[in-house]
């Protein structure tokens, strides 16, 4: 009878310890166990071209620039000084930023439309 209780006594230890073992391979480091913070990776959002604007049609939703026609669409973000804008807003002449990404049948689709003098990544041509 002192065997069985020995016995059931270790199961019962064994079953109580057993879910704090499973806990602590489950869950996620704290921040102090964590190794130091590294600098994020910037995923590349697109390709993308700067320079003036040589034709902008707003029926045909597309913009110009370097002899390249880009599709402008429902998700096409267009940001003149970093506040929104409408693609009607944008002149011919203008300097921009478009990042793009080509589709499957090599579609230009603009993702985003930086418009102003102090494009990022934009230099001025005469």
């Amino acid at each position: 009878m002192k065997k069985h209780i020995a016995l059931y006594a270790i199961v019962a230890a064994a079953l109580i310890a057993a879910p704090d073992t499973l806990r602590a391979q489950t869950t996620p480091p704290t921040t102090s166990d964590a190794p130091a913070a590294t600098a994020p990776v910037k995923k590349k959002k697109g390709l993308s071209v700067s320079g003036k604007t040589t034709a902008i049609d707003t029926t045909a939703m597309t913009i110009t620039v370097k002899d390249q026609t880009f599709n402008i669409t429902s998700t096409t973000k267009i940001l003149k000084n970093e506040k929104a804008t409408t693609l009607g807003e944008i002149k011919v002449g203008e300097m921009v930023r478009v990042i793009y990404k080509k589709d499957a049948s090599g579609t230009l689709n603009a993702t985003t439309i930086h418009v102003g003098d102090k494009v990022v990544g934009a230099t001025k041509t005469e």
